[in-house]
């Protein structure tokens, strides 16, 4: 796919963005307006976590498969096709007045959210070629990715208690049909995908397989971590992986080529992704679950709270971002990204019962600003610096999936360590505030290794431009070794 006038590509780009930032915000906007949804239709406090989960489930589920069909039949037509899907879900979501019609509208919002998050960065690969053009792309796409979930806090915050918890869903309505006619106006039609046919049993084991495990991690907080149940659904999980590394052994055109993790940055993206997005996800949801338990902050007071991080995490993105990596190449700003953000959740760790929002809030909220706002792009450009056009919807479903299991392992084990240390706690007799306040720091500093340990893995595994050239991977971070695939 190419766009000559560089005006086009650019607004293309603002489209693309636009098209996933409804995709990461729907993962936090959520959140906020549980209560006012629980209280409306009747939900109890199990059945409540079905909102969440069955988005989860089918978002995880099928990342890979949408983006190896984005590879087979076109990136445009598949993100069409799931921004058609979301949209429309979205609007049932909206207008759905009962318990079972709103969780299956949350799972087909999975779906199409998978797979507008599975393509929508190989077409800003495909759309941007030029190193430096790239850099600063996956610069705006990286703010939108990491933003977007402190930003979700914001808007859930926002419209839930300005109008009612129904326009968290409805607002994507109108976005999601001027995303539709703007791609269509902007994006040209392609020649078709990279060819082949769809390893249907791959696609199988492996979305069965994702399913299974997210299914076991987000309820393994409820049922236990050492019950038959979580234990016997993660062992199904790893034996349907067997089985799929099996079959994409064997196969002819296999879904995933096992080859492609070989790839040394790909391979070492996906293991930081995972410990990123644990990170991640201890920000968004601890930090809003202190402001609004512990200091007794409104949701819209708590969306305020994160919003200067936001601004911070925006400026960077948009602007620093691209030329540190153009100066110093990924694994620098990759590292020092990662390591301002450890050192964010590390001030969390010792926030205490009766803080303060400049003292004991906002100095954790800018370092993790500026964290998110140097080390996405770098993580994002690493994942996809080795992928052929061909592979580029399979490589960043991979990568997606691994920030989504990264997201939901790291969140079900922080959401654990919390209820443990406030469980040892109440059981010594210390208050209920205070004993959920001494959960939440030490799940911060949880999150803070999972940072830590991602920055150290980052800067002693990537490979950088030089090492590359070196081991003969002649291009340059970021730069395919074709340009015109959709």
């Amino acid at each position: 796919m190419t766009i000559a006038d560089p005006r086009t590509r650019w607004l293309a780009l603002v489209v693309l963005c636009l098209g996933d930032l409804m995709i990461v915000l729907d993962v936090t906007i959520v959140g906020v307006a549980l209560p006012s949804i629980r209280e409306d239709l009747g939900f109890s406090e199990e059945s409540l976590a079905w909102v969440v989960n069955a988005y989860l489930l089918t978002f995880g589920g099928f990342l890979l498969l949408g983006g190896r069909l984005g590879d087979l039949v076109g990136h445009r037509r598949m993100f069409l096709t799931g921004i058609s899907l979301f949209t429309v879900a979205s609007a049932a979501c909206g207008l759905a007045g009962s318990q079972g019609l709103l969780v299956a509208a949350r799972a087909v919002q999975g779906v199409g959210g998978a797979v507008v998050s599975a393509v929508a960065l190989s077409l800003i690969i495909t759309l941007f070629t030029e190193p430096a053009e790239r850099a600063k792309a996956m610069g705006v796409f990286g703010f939108v990715a990491s933003g977007g979930g402190s930003l979700g806090v914001l808007l859930g915050g926002v419209l839930t208690d300005t109008l009612d918890w129904h326009w968290i869903f409805l607002v994507n309505v109108p976005v999601g049909i001027a995303v539709f006619a703007l791609t269509l106006a902007l994006l040209p039609a392609a020649r078709g995908g990279a060819g082949g046919r769809l390893d249907v049993a791959g696609a199988v084991t492996v979305t069965a397989a994702s399913m299974v495990a997210v299914y076991a991690i987000v309820n393994g907080n409820e049922v236990g971590w050492a019950t038959a149940r979580t234990l016997g659904l993660l062992a199904l999980a790893a034996v349907l992986v067997g089985v799929f590394l099996r079959i994409e052994s064997r196969a002819a055109a296999p879904l995933v080529p096992l080859g492609l993790f070989r790839l040394r940055n790909l391979a070492v993206s996906n293991v930081v992704g995972v410990l990123w997005a644990a990170a991640m996800f201890a920000w968004f949801f601890l930090a809003a679950l202190y402001l609004q338990l512990v200091l007794g902050y409104s949701p819209l007071q708590v969306g305020l709270a994160f919003l200067p991080g936001n601004l911070i995490m925006g400026a960077l993105s948009l602007g620093v971002s691209a030329k540190l990596v153009l100066r110093f190449d990924i694994r620098a700003p990759l590292v020092a990204g990662l390591g301002t953000a450890a050192v964010g959740l590390l001030l969390f760790a010792r926030a205490p019962v009766d803080g303060s929002f400049a003292v004991d809030v906002l100095p954790g909220m800018i370092l993790l600003g500026v964290g998110a706002g140097i080390a996405f792009n770098p993580v994002l450009l690493a994942a996809m610096s080795d992928v052929e056009p061909g592979e580029a919807g399979l490589a960043s479903g991979v990568v997606n999936t691994s920030f989504m299991i990264g997201g939901a392992l790291g969140l079900a084990v922080l959401a654990s360590i919390a209820a443990s240390r406030t469980d040892t706690l109440l059981a010594s007799g210390d208050g209920a505030v205070e004993a959920l306040n001494g959960g939440y720091r030490l799940a911060f500093l949880a999150g803070a290794l999972f940072a830590a340990v991602a920055a150290a893995l980052g800067g002693a595994l990537l490979r950088t431009r030089t090492a590359a050239v070196a081991h003969g991977h002649g291009g340059p971070v970021g730069a395919p070794a074709a340009a015109d695939a959709e």
